[in-house]
């Protein structure tokens, strides 16, 4: 039996993920409690995603199709004393999809990893940073 993913691995995992758009195995990265929050996500977006299967059923019906992930430039990864804790510097670069706008929003995530599964995510990236919806 192979140990599980670090937090780095799991994370790299995420970005390929996203990148790839297969929100389903992105879902599949988080315990079956697993929980997101999006302290500042403003309107149309929920605050807290409680459960690997409400998150799968946002990230692959509700999310924002529109956009499209490029790349998720990482700016710093800041462990801490708890090794379960990883906290993320990072760009995420992208475009809308109908008109090929590119945009570029910072923020900081927050992660604890456990056992290979992300248990939770916290996003700190305000709403008026992404593009308005189509």
């Amino acid at each position: 039996m192979s140990a599980p993913a670090t937090p780095l691995e799991v994370l790299e995992r995420r970005r390929e993920l996203l990148i790839d758009r297969d929100m389903e195995a992105f879902a599949d990265l988080f315990a079956a409690d697993g929980v997101i929050e999006l302290p500042f996500g403003g309107p149309g977006l929920p605050d807290r995603l409680e459960g690997r299967e409400e998150i799968r059923a946002f990230s692959t019906k509700a999310g924002r199709p529109d956009l499209e992930i490029l790349d998720l430039r990482v700016r710093d990864v800041h462990r801490t004393t708890d090794p379960e804790v990883v906290i993320m510097e990072l760009t995420t670069v992208g475009r809308v999809v109908a008109t090929g706008e590119p945009f570029e929003v910072p923020c900081i995530q927050v992660f604890r990893i456990r056992d290979g599964r992300i248990v939770l995510f916290r996003d700190y990236v305000g709403a008026g940073s992404l593009p308005a919806p189509a």
